[in-house]
């Protein structure tokens, strides 16, 4: 088994069941000990802001605000540079926890020693 899980969320609430997924693995595999790095993507970005989780809904799934503490609490939560840009977001604006960086450190972390990547 990997020791290091990167996943690499592309949806929000546009794709409900899908980002639910994302976050519910990453959160799973926290608890379970797994050393975890969820970066936000194209519309999963917008969950790096203050509040944005709590408007997230999808019936028999976890709260996604639940899996996004316990994310931040025991992981590395990620949002992607690009992303940030094209909707404005600045490191001022992103949940205290939240780093910001870009692709090459996407890839650094995706291919290192033991590490599993997943992208929903």
């Amino acid at each position: 088994m990997a020791k290091k899980l990167v996943i690499k969320v592309t949806a929000g609430a546009d794709a409900p069941e899908r980002c639910s997924q994302a976050f519910t693995v990453a959160a799973v595999a926290v608890a379970s000990g797994v050393d975890v790095s969820l970066w936000l993507t194209g519309e999963s970005a917008w969950f790096a802001l203050p509040g944005r989780a709590a408007e997230f809904e999808l019936p028999h799934a976890a709260p996604l605000p639940d899996l996004l503490d316990s994310l931040l609490a025991g992981g590395r939560v990620t949002l992607c540079t690009q992303c940030a840009a094209r909707r404005e977001i600045t490191e001022k604006d992103v949940i205290e926890g939240v780093r910001i960086a870009g692709a090459q450190v996407f890839v650094q972390e995706a291919v290192a020693d033991d590490t599993q990547a997943l992208v929903y």
